[in-house]
């Protein structure tokens, strides 16, 4: 059987599991998905194998998620978000591919463990965020989704002005779409998709489908703000780890 990235049975087992569970955390929470994903898959592989992977999953459980959260979305905020982006993406891309594996590992890692204390910390934004707001907090967005996290700083943005549930996930759901859309065809400008993200998509399809909807219908009937703890503090785990094996 052909695997992707030089993977082993072993290691394509443990990804399976990664994308499982990053899916159920997309699936309940609306976020978390491709840094849980690139972030595990930086302990087995170089991290930027999975980002064209991870994101190509993240636009194809949009169909699979769009269905009831298209009222809920606040599409003022999403507009802004993707122009913003748009600027940034191309200069992540090519921030990204001028470093090693292992400074692109590190990297990563540093900046998970930012955004899970800022997540953690609760901050909160009581000024009411205009556009120039939104566009810059795009433009952030686009640069660290060249790693494919451009959506635990919006997340952070979201949270700190306190959006409802709702509008939360159906709001970053939507971004997602778009700035997948701006994001995928750069990266396979700069070669960063190929054939074994193909097949690394197809045999991950079913497995995120089936994570992203028992996420989506809270098979665990677990408390909301617990859960988003839960999973902050995998995702900062898997950064430590993945710091770790960049430093040794």
């Amino acid at each position: 059987m052909y695997l992707p990235f030089d993977l082993t049975p072993l290691t394509a087992a443990y990804m399976a599991v990664v994308l499982f569970g990053a899916a159920f955390v997309r699936g309940y929470s609306g976020f978390g998905f491709a840094a849980l994903t690139v972030t595990g898959a930086s302990l087995v592989t170089s991290p930027l194998h999975m980002v064209g992977v991870v994101l190509i999953l993240d636009f194809l459980m949009i169909f699979q998620q769009w269905t009831g959260i298209s009222r809920d979305v606040d599409w003022r905020r999403v507009g802004p978000l993707v122009a913003g982006a748009a600027v940034g993406v191309p200069i992540g891309l090519w921030a990204i591919t001028q470093v090693p594996p292992d400074a692109a590992r590190a990297v990563m890692a540093v900046y998970v463990l930012v955004m899970c204390a800022v997540l953690l910390r609760g901050f909160v934004i009581s000024r009411p965020q205009g556009v120039g707001h939104h566009g810059g907090m795009g433009v952030i967005s686009g640069l660290a989704n060249a790693v494919g996290m451009g959506g635990l700083p919006v997340a952070t943005y979201f949270t700190a002005q306190g959006l409802g549930a709702r509008g939360f996930r159906a709001t970053l759901i939507a971004y997602f779409a778009l700035l997948d859309g701006v994001t995928v065809p750069l990266m396979w400008w700069h070669g960063l998709i190929g054939w074994d993200t193909l097949v690394a998509v197809a045999g991950g399809l079913p497995i995120v489908v089936l994570g992203a909807w028992l996420g989506g219908r809270h098979f665990f009937g677990t408390d909301p703000q617990e859960f988003r703890r839960f999973a902050i503090g995998l995702l900062a785990v898997l950064a430590v780890l993945a710091l770790i094996k960049a430093a040794v």
